[in-house]
């Protein structure tokens, strides 16, 4: 678990350490903001396309090589992406050209990164029972969440003289390098056709040992897999109402964090200072995803809360932190909107994906990871652009059309998310 736990914990912390210099970065390139939340679209495109076919192919081939690939695109990608950035910055490249470059070197991270957390979700929820996956999936969720309060605050940390900016590329490529030989040595082979996975299937169940018992066709009486598991639509009645939610209710977080970094810029007045916009950043970052580690360490596990309970409860906290940031006007207030907005999507998320998880039999486990990481990358392909672009033109109406996603997801949460009780039941 430990290291499974730091292959996300990485991928985040760089992802989110970007995320914390890019809005300085494209100031000082003399770039539109519309224009640098764009660059992220044909990534998250391909993360979108490419996750359910790693996520179906970590079933015949192992979660290990699966993790290995989303790691080895995750360096390449950061370190290409730093490059070009450099390039930028010290006139070797113009604008246009960069964040050209800039974004098809990120597509490498949408491509082959994408293997990474369906394998990591699908091995974890392939060793706990129905009643523990919430607090297991929880507990890995909250990588990222560590990863996004290491990011933001090591961000300005890593900014060195010659390379300005871009440190943080350069920085967490060696980090990822470290971690993919550590998971290469450490991690056991898991292929399902070997002893690996018979462990998996073993294992006993919380509320009964005897797997037969559980009335879904997850293994045959030798307590191995069914030869062959049909293909889980993204249309499967039982998933149709978590995937909407988490349509949707991505959607609003990925607005939501697309538009905190200009936020700052422009209600702080660093326009003109784009480096002094880092620390900032980074500050208001990491109070967000401190606000997620409470959530999903704390919270969920100490009330135990279920994924319909969770799901609900989070969207309606994220409505309450994005209303105070749309009036938010000095830093203070700018640093508690957020950390209420990612206290409640710190909820929601864990609350989604489980009840994705539960939703279906433990056979389907990584092609529902596959669907919930697509779904994940789907709200990152112009969700950020639109919510910018929408900010840009009057602020007041990007951040009304996030609180009615939210309300939005609230509403048909309420009336199509099954019950807590029927999920953790065994069918």
């Amino acid at each position: 678990m430990a290291l499974l736990f730091t292959v996300m914990l990485v991928t985040a912390a760089g992802n989110t350490a970007m995320q914390s210099v890019m809005p300085s970065i494209g100031t000082a390139l003399k770039v539109h903001d519309f224009w640098i939340s764009l660059a992220y679209t044909w990534s998250a495109l391909l993360w979108m396309l490419c996750a359910p076919f790693w996520a179906r192919r970590s079933d015949r081939r192992g979660r290990k090589a699966m993790m290995a690939l989303g790691l080895t695109g995750f360096i390449s990608s950061f370190g290409l992406c730093g490059m070009a950035l450099w390039l930028g910055l010290n006139g070797y490249l113009g604008a246009l050209g960069t964040l050209l470059l800039f974004a098809a070197c990120r597509s490498l991270y949408g491509g082959f990164g994408s293997a990474a957390p369906p394998a990591v979700q699908a091995y974890v929820a392939s060793r706990t029972s129905r009643a523990e996956r919430t607090q297991a999936l929880s507990l890995i969720s909250s990588s990222f969440g560590l990863g996004t309060v290491l990011g933001p605050a090591l961000a300005p940390l890593l900014i060195l003289p010659g390379l300005g900016l871009v440190s943080p590329f350069f920085a967490f490529t060696l980090i990822a390098v470290i971690v993919l030989v550590t998971l290469r040595l450490r991690l056991p082979d898991d292929a399902p056709a070997y002893a690996a996975r018979g462990e998996v299937l073993a294992a006993p169940f919380s509320a009964n040992s005897d797997s037969r018992m559980r009335g879904e066709n997850d293994e045959t009486d030798d307590g191995t897999l069914p030869p062959e598991v049909p293909d889980l639509k993204w249309t499967d009645r039982r998933l149709r109402p978590w995937l909407i939610a988490g349509l949707l209710g991505g959607h609003a977080q990925a607005m939501v964090m697309g538009i905190v970094g200009f936020l700052i810029l422009d209600r702080l007045g660093l326009r003109a200072t784009p480096m002094a916009g880092a620390g900032p950043t980074g500050l208001v970052l990491m109070s967000g995803a401190i606000a997620t580690l409470l959530a999903q360490w704390g919270i969920i596990p100490l009330w135990k809360l279920g994924p319909r309970a969770s799901a609900l409860w989070g969207v309606s906290l994220a409505a309450m932190g994005v209303a105070l940031l749309a009036v938010a006007q000095d830093l203070h207030a700018i640093t508690l909107g957020t950390a209420i907005a990612c206290l409640g999507f710190g909820l929601f998320r864990p609350g989604f994906t489980a009840g994705a998880s539960l939703a279906v039999s433990r056979a389907e486990q990584g092609q529902s990871a596959g669907i919930v990481a697509s779904v994940n990358g789907a709200a990152y392909i112009v969700a950020p652009a639109i919510g910018v672009w929408l900010y840009g033109h009057s602020s007041w109406i990007g951040f009304a059309v996030i609180e009615l996603l939210c309300l939005t997801v609230l509403v048909l949460g309420i009336k199509g998310l099954g019950r807590d009780e029927d999920l953790i039941e065994r069918r």
